[in-house]
């Protein structure tokens, strides 16, 4: 049943808000205290959409400021060093400084994350109570959203087939997922010096060695995009990564007429993502998407919670959706858990409910499929999404992710978006519109795309 305003509810938004304005730095949201003392992109991009009804300055201010650090080749990086924190790799290890597009106020990691940024600007043009400053805003913001498209429409195509590679676990949001084992095994065995202990739960036998040398041969090649074709052993067509730079470019092109630019180039490239993620990514045997090794050219056949992510696309056919939604709702993922989404499937092998995104739930990619979910009329999931989710964080606090049996805290608590994008459900119970999310235009499958209205009124 769907979360009612409350007392209750109130209280949980002023625990949110609270966890929000410790972790504030005056420039940016860490994603939570001790061990992730910088910006992380895609976790700024969660922040923004949470504070974009109770906080909508400070949402403008996590946004532009992340975006403050883009590259000049458009590449948003996935760390922004803002604090003297103690943080491995930090900035000796990127060296963002030796290249010439970086930009020179802040240090940053070479790598990126999945584009949630312009879905984000959505957000804060959507809910705004000033129309005025929102499109100003959306004015300023929009040329570097576009780049940050451009960037990977022409950087990061390295199947070229339209869709985005992904040339690290990093990258992927979904950082420790047993998606990446085999890619990384393939990789030659390496050990480094640095200490361990400061990675529980993670990383099983020497993987994040071969992390470091991944971001080490990419570093030591200037990040040059032509290194990633032809020579760097990692490359992964992510059905997560896509997902969400499919919903990013339909996001965009609502906001393209607010900045006085064409949709079209925006839509076009969704649907380009739409086709190559049905062509490279869909697996019509087993109804899921699969992320596709580029260096081997065959499948991960591993059913993931980014399996589904693809759903946030409001054009999805019917019969997919409805294939997804079954899966999604057995006792492979949410039937068998009390508190989902499982980030893997429970009967795989590799599953594991205590080691991150090995098995246990998470606040955000919860939160993904109940937007997904609104997008296709699919009332009771999203209720259902919604309900378990404020369990989750009424129950074990707001931490990084959750046992997805008995619902217990794993990971760092007092998490950034976990308490943002709380406020976020919170907000929807408060104003009894679930409808209007931006995922909430016409129905899968429809043949009719109104335009402006893909993501709502």
């Amino acid at each position: 049943m769907e979360a009612r305003p409350s007392a209750d509810d109130a209280a949980l938004g002023r625990e949110a808000l609270s966890v929000l304005d410790a972790n504030w730095t005056g420039a940016a949201t860490v994603p939570a205290p001790g061990l992730y003392p910088h910006q992380w992109s895609l976790d700024s991009a969660f922040v923004t959409i949470g504070l974009a009804r109770t906080n909508p300055e400070r949402a403008k201010a996590e946004l532009a400021g992340l975006l403050g650090g883009q590259w000049r080749t458009g590449m948003v990086p996935h760390i922004l060093f803002r604090t003297a924190g103690g943080y491995f790799p930090g900035p000796s290890v990127w060296r963002s400084h030796e290249h010439a597009a970086a930009p020179r106020h802040v240090a940053t990691s070479g790598l990126t994350q999945p584009p949630l940024q312009a879905l984000a600007a959505w957000w804060i043009w959507r809910y705004a109570t000033g129309r005025e400053a929102a499109d100003a805003f959306v004015r300023r913001l929009y040329p570097s959203l576009a780049a940050q498209h451009r960037y990977l429409e022409t950087a990061r195509d390295l199947g070229g087939a339209g869709l985005a590679a992904i040339v690290h676990p990093w990258e992927s949001g979904m950082d420790d997922s047993p998606l990446w084992d085999e890619p990384l095994a393939a990789l030659p065995a390496v050990r480094y010096a640095y200490h361990r202990e400061l990675l529980p739960g993670r990383h099983p036998d020497n993987h994040h060695d071969r992390y470091v040398s991944l971001a080490l041969g990419y570093r030591d090649s200037g990040y040059d995009p032509a290194y990633l074709r032809q020579e760097h052993p990692f490359a992964i067509e992510d059905p997560m990564f896509n997902g969400i730079w499919l919903a990013s470019c339909e996001a965009l092109a609502e906001l393209a007429p607010v900045a006085g630019a064409d949709p079209r180039p925006q839509r076009e490239a969704a649907e380009r993502i739409r086709t190559a993620m049905t062509a490279r990514l869909w697996d019509p045997w087993d109804g899921l998407y699969y992320a596709r090794d580029l260096r081997t050219g065959t499948p991960i056949p591993m059913a993931s919670v980014g399996s589904f992510t693809p759903l946030v696309d409001p054009y999805l056919p019917t019969d997919r959706v409805r294939t997804l939604v079954t899966t999604l709702e057995s006792g492979r993922f949410m039937g068998a858990a009390g508190y989902p989404v499982p980030s893997i499937d429970i009967r795989a092998a590799q599953f594991d409910r205590s080691r991150y995104w090995r098995g246990p739930s998470w606040v955000n990619t919860n939160w993904l499929l109940r937007h997904a979910a609104l997008g296709h009329g699919l009332v009771d999931l999203a209720q259902a999404l919604t309900a378990c989710t404020l369990r989750l964080v009424r129950q074990a606090g707001f931490r990084e992710c959750f046992d997805p049996f008995d619902g217990s805290g794993r990971g760092c608590r007092d998490f950034s978006w976990s308490a943002a994008l709380t406020l976020d459900l919170l907000a929807d119970a408060d104003s009894r519109e679930p409808g209007a999310h931006p995922a909430a235009g016409p129905q899968a499958g429809s043949v009719a795309r109104a335009r402006p209205g893909t993501f709502g009124a």
